[in-house]
């Protein structure tokens, strides 16, 4: 039986709304959009604030434009205090701003839920790691109070624009915060509050700047943060938001009255604020205690934020004791934005896809052609037909002469003498012809013979001449007997070939070699090594990019244009291949080439830090502010990430040194560009000096001047580049390098320096985005693009002048050749990281390059003397080698030039090694170097010059004289060893075949 509680029926009422048009045109509905605020609490308010006492309104309010550009009130009223002790619940359901609701449940707007989320998402100011535990605690243990109402408006076509108008103008919205006494009516009295003086009172006056720029963002349509608090101060409000009245104080009467955003007044509340508006539209302002304060002064007139009419008020408090209380409190507010609609619509990837088919077509697979193709099979169809006959018959002819001449053969082996052989030939012949079996082959061959005639020679007509016959018969004799002996050599191995051991370089070989080529600045044989991997992979887009970077080095940037589109459209879905793509459109100013390509990169990989770096040094360029900061802040925040998951695959492995994530070594509290939070947020724009080749000299001038601001010590530095508008306004003026920009210097004849920065620092903790994009222009030789990005990193608090940051800019000078600037910022870089090895690595090849070897061997002994590697081991050695060379240290120069052929071996290596086991009078260990080094190029004229001395030391004249011929004919430059193999032929009577 059924119980009767399970019998009750719950009521329901099924609601219905019709209108006979609708209440919106199309024009409006595509125009407009719906705005979604809710204000989730205000967290660690002051202790002054208690449960018990009078009833107080807490209250929060913002105005946004509305209908016809009219700015409208959206009000959150009746806040619930709350002592803490736990969190907050989430999921939890948001209300509508109705109160008294007496339904259950029916205050809660359906599926609509807070539910939270990291701090590190959120685009407000408390969302950095060192916020955490401060959030923590507010939210389970101190005081807040709660609203979780969502207010919403709806914004029409003209409205939207005048938000997004002002948002770009002012940036920063406020939202402000009171505290107002309610005093309930008795009962019997319709349930309203009296009017009283206490109405009008103001107390906790705060307001909180919400910084409304991410909503310009291209497909931003939510925002969510905590924002600080602040005592409201007129002046400070002006100045942050250009808004000229409070909500509360200068319009609370009015605004109260015609409220209908914030939903239906209570009816147990009353206009919070009523102030009395003269006809002279003049506003009185009274303080807290509903009495002027003494001392105030006439406040100039000034303009509404929604209308140009002038409102004479009186000036606001010069000091809010009450607001203070905020500060000291640590109180912010979470609030939460969103828009039913983009302000900015963002390109889909689908489209930027399309858009980079367009410019770069993928590169097809390549395809047979059809006749041609058809020809080529035929041909090698009948080639391989006749190498079977061929093969065929061999065998049989072998099975024959066994059965003659087996025995006889086994029984004398290798005493059989060539008369023995001929006879048996003759015997041989003779058998074939008399038994048909010659025949039999010729008929055999025959058909394969035919096919090679149709196939390869096209000859299917009678031939005109005797002597048109004739000269075919021979040319097709000469193709058929060496087809004949390639199949027999396919069929019997030849001993002899098979003991000579061929050397095959490896892609990885050729790229060192092509690196050694472009540092002794022998560029064509650089080209020559890239090509060759070009050749041998075609399909392979990372020899493509070393291509490119490569002609980026001897500034031939159409190529490297062609070579990164080469790459790209093998994989167009490979990030680097994007980026270089962009990075060459800025430098040939195709600026809308290059915002699809970074934009795609994003897109594609939305956790790259150098891709949104990029993008924002393209919006400045562009002069795009909001853009640049919008992709420098996404580039801070999923390099904060990498820290992040960094730290935590650290703490998970055992004995691990390093991060596995790339470029996640980054703790910092400040905003993406290095703009603290809560300042004013001011993007860093620069621009293009006026005359080519400005940019180092500017920058040097800025680094000495900021040298004579700084202490020993790096913290005074940085707030003086925060604090001083002057020092940025002058590098924002001048320092930057116009891109494409005319150089005079710098010339392929320069670029002897050149190593390859993939890392200029042993520790690089802590990173920011700009050294990150540093590291990836520098490798790939994108020097123009750097100057732009070092002028960031000098200007980033939490960058800055670094160890890291000063080897770059030494790099760019040793590439002009301006040993003296080199030389000062090395001394800068060593004073911050004395035991950087990098740093001492730098030091060498400046040094070497400028000719103090005595200098550069000292540095360079220091390098290969520290525990961690520098960045470039492979120089280091080959020059150190060099300068013991020079010294007559042989036994050094042998271990040094050892320790790289075990590292990285090349033709230098080997070469290195081999000279100085010459000199040492180890001909054996010299020649084994020598003929490796020759091994790995055949075409250096110092590897036969030395290879000629040790064949002349050991008496082998005919080698001898090849290694003479080869080092003329390669042209060898070494005038003095030219003539110690001059002398050492004089004087053992060989070598040298004029004689």
């Amino acid at each position: 039986m059924t119980s009767p509680t399970n019998l009750c029926s719950q009521c329901s009422l099924e609601v219905k709304v019709f209108v006979s048009e609708p209440l919106l045109t199309p024009a409006q509905i595509s125009g407009g959009s719906l705005l979604k605020v809710t204000l989730e609490a205000a967290y660690s308010v002051p202790e002054s604030f208690i449960p018990i006492g009078p009833l107080q309104n807490y209250m929060v309010g913002l105005q946004v434009p509305s209908v016809g550009e009219k700015d409208y009130p959206i009000l959150f009223k009746n806040g619930t205090l709350k002592l803490g002790g736990e969190r907050e619940p989430v999921p939890r359901p948001k209300k509508w701003p109705i109160a008294n609701i007496l339904a259950p449940g029916a205050n809660n707007i359906p599926d609509a839920f807070i539910v939270g989320g990291p701090y590190e998402e959120e685009e407000g100011e408390l969302n950095h790691p060192e916020d955490r535990e401060f959030r923590n605690q507010a939210e389970c243990i101190k005081k807040r109070i709660i609203w979780d109402l969502e207010s919403r408006c709806y914004l029409d076509p003209p409205a939207v624009v005048s938000f997004q108008k002002r948002i770009a103008d002012c940036r920063f919205w406020p939202v402000e915060i009171t505290r107002v006494p309610l005093i309930i009516a008795p009962k019997g009295k319709a349930a309203k509050f009296d009017k009283t003086d206490d109405e009008s009172q103001l107390s906790f006056h705060g307001v909180a700047y919400v910084n409304m720029v991410p909503l310009l963002y291209p497909g931003v349509k939510r925002i969510r943060g905590a924002f600080h608090v602040y005592p409201y101060i007129d002046s400070s409000v002006y100045e942050k938001t250009k808004c000229l009245f409070s909500l509360f104080r200068d319009t609370g009467h009015h605004l109260i009255q015609n409220n209908k955003v914030g939903g239906v007044n209570s009816p147990l509340s009353k206009p919070v604020i009523s102030k009395n508006l003269k006809e002279d539209k003049t506003v009185k302002e009274k303080d807290i205690e509903g009495k002027p304060k003494p001392g105030d002064v006439q406040a100039p007139s000034i303009k509404s934020q929604s209308s140009d009419t002038p409102l004479e008020v009186e000036p606001s408090l010069c000091h809010n004791p009450e607001g203070q209380q905020y500060v000291e409190a640590g109180t912010y507010i979470v609030l939460e934005i969103q828009l039913d609609k983009a302000l900015v619509p963002k390109r889909m990837p689908e489209e930027l896809a399309r858009r980079v088919k367009e410019m770069i077509p993928p590169r097809p697979p390549l395809t047979r052609r059809t006749g041609g193709a058809q020809k080529a099979s035929a041909k090698a169809k009948a080639v391989s037909d006749y190498h079977m006959q061929i093969k065929n018959i061999s065998r049989a002819i072998l099975e024959e002469y066994h059965r003659m001449f087996g025995k006889q053969v086994a029984k004398l082996g290798s005493d059989m003498d060539s008369e023995t052989l001929e006879e048996h030939k003759c015997q041989l012949s003779y058998e074939l012809n008399c038994s048909g079996k010659y025949f039999a082959f010729k008929e055999q061959l025959k058909h394969a013979v035919v096919k090679i005639v149709r196939e390869k020679y096209l000859k299917t007509t009678s031939f005109e001449s005797q002597e048109e016959l004739q000269t075919f018969i021979s040319e097709l004799y000469v193709f058929l007997v060496d087809q004949m002996h390639v199949a027999l050599n396919q069929t019997i191995p030849d001993d002899v070939q098979g003991a000579v051991s061929t050397i095959y370089t490896t892609s990885e070989q050729l790229r060192l070699f092509a690196f050694e080529a472009e540092v002794n600045e022998n560029f064509e044989m650089a080209a020559v090594y890239y090509e060759e991997r070009l050749v041998r992979e075609p399909q392979n887009l990372e020899h493509w990019l070393d291509y490119g970077a490569f002609c980026l080095l001897t500034e031939d940037n159409i190529k490297a244009q062609e070579c990164f589109r080469k790459a790209l459209s093998l994989n167009q879905n490979h990030i680097h291949s994007l980026l270089l793509c962009g990075v060459l459109a800025v430098l040939m100013e195709n600026y809308e080439q290059a915002e699809i390509f970074f934009e795609d990169a994003t897109c594609l990989e939305p956790t790259n830090v150098v891709a949104w770096t990029l993008l924002g040094l393209y919006y400045e360029i562009q002069n795009n502010d909001i853009r640049m900061e919008m992709a420098f802040h996404e580039a801070f925040k999923q390099l904060q990430a990498q820290a992040l998951q960094a730290r935590v695959t650290k703490q998970k492995s055992t004995g691990t040194v390093e991060y596995v994530e790339e470029g996640g070594k980054v703790e910092s509290s400040l905003g993406p560009w290095g703009v603290a939070n809560g300042s004013s947020t001011t993007a860093i724009k620069v621009e293009a000096p006026a005359g080519p080749g400005a940019p180092l000299s500017v920058l040097d001038e800025f680094l000495e001047e900021s040298s004579k601001l700084q202490s020993d010590s790096r913290e005074p530095l940085l707030s003086i580049q925060s604090q001083d508008p002057t020092i940025s306004q002058k590098l924002s003026n001048i320092l930057l390098k116009e891109i494409p920009a005319k150089k005079e210097t710098s010339k392929c004849q320069d670029s002897s320096t050149f190593l390859h920065p993939t890392t200029y620092g042993i520790s690089q903790t802590p990173t920011t985005i700009f050294m990150e994009t540093i590291r990836f222009l520098m490798k790939v030789n994108a020097v123009q693009y750097v100057h732009r990005v070092l002028a960031h990193e000098l200007l980033c608090p939490q960058g800055g002048p670094s160890c890291e940051y000063y080897l770059v800019l030494a790099q760019t000078h040793l590439l002009k050749k301006d040993f003296a600037k080199a030389e000062e910022y090395l001394q800068q870089a060593a004073q911050m990281d004395y035991l950087n090895p990098n740093v001492w690595g730098v030091k060498g090849h400046l040094y070497f390059l400028s000719g103090n070897h005595a200098e550069a061997k000292a540095c360079y002994e220091r390098t290969i003397s520290f525990v961690v590697d520098a960045a470039e081991m492979h120089f280091i050695f080959l020059r150190l080698g060099h300068i013991y060379l020079e010294e007559k240290e042989y036994e050094k120069a042998k271990k040094t030039y050892l320790q790289a052929c075990k590292r990285s071996p090349s033709c230098l290596t080997w070469l290195g090694l081999g000279i100085a086991c010459y000199r040492l009078e180890e001909l054996t260990e010299a020649e084994d170097a020598l003929s490796e080094a020759n091994a790995l190029n055949n075409y250096n004229a110092e590897v036969w010059a030395y290879l000629a001395l040790v064949c002349l030391k050991a008496g082998r004249q005919l080698e001898a004289e090849q290694a003479y011929k080869y080092t003329m004919k390669l042209k060898l430059k070494d005038e003095a060893l030219l003539a110690e193999i001059h002398m050492v032929q004089e004087t053992v009577g060989f070598g040298n075949p004029s004689f």
